[in-house]
């Protein structure tokens, strides 16, 4: 019987499949944790603006009328340069709620109540003012909008109640 040294054809083959198959398999789960990390750091810039800005907006109109609230646009310079920001702004649309409170009343609607839900959405729609902060990453070429919206109230409107006399508050 012969000693032999070394490994024949076959068993180098195989240790080389084994070796490219481990080599994919820790090549794929790299590349997917790579992306996961990517996205995480986006994400945390992202919130990290966001929050910057929205409280840097609810400073600027700080006891500001509805009116004087406006929208704008910017960067946050050379620190973040592939984020941009936007602020725009719409009037609160206080929801209709005149048919829940009609479906609920089994003997009929008390007109008054009514008129005093009227009254409160046309004074909700002048003194609340909702604002959207928008931060547009680019990833990829792609711009990717983030948004958070914020509500503003303009405390210096009075309501008007009707019979209180003299236009009570």
């Amino acid at each position: 019987m012969r000693n032999q040294k070394g490994f024949t054809l076959i068993e180098v083959v195989l240790a080389m499949i084994i070796l490219v198959g481990g080599v994919i398999v820790v090549n794929t789960s790299w590349s997917g944790n790579l992306l996961r990390v990517r996205k995480a750091a986006l994400y945390n810039n992202v919130a990290f603006l966001l929050e910057r800005k929205a409280t840097e907006l609810e400073v600027e109109f700080a006891g500001k009328t509805a009116t004087e609230i406006a929208e704008r646009s910017g960067d946050f310079g050379s620190e973040f340069p592939q984020y941009k920001w936007t602020f725009e702004v719409q009037p609160f649309q206080m929801p209709d709620l005149t048919p829940i409170i009609m479906s609920q009343s089994n003997a009929g609607v008390d007109q008054m109540l009514l008129t005093v839900m009227g009254q409160m959405q046309e004074f909700m729609s002048k003194v609340i003012v909702e604002g959207k902060v928008s931060v547009i990453a680019t990833v990829a070429d792609k711009p990717v909008t983030f948004s958070v919206t914020l509500y503003f109230v303009d405390y210096s409107q009075t309501l008007a109640v009707p019979g209180a006399g003299g236009g009570g508050s």
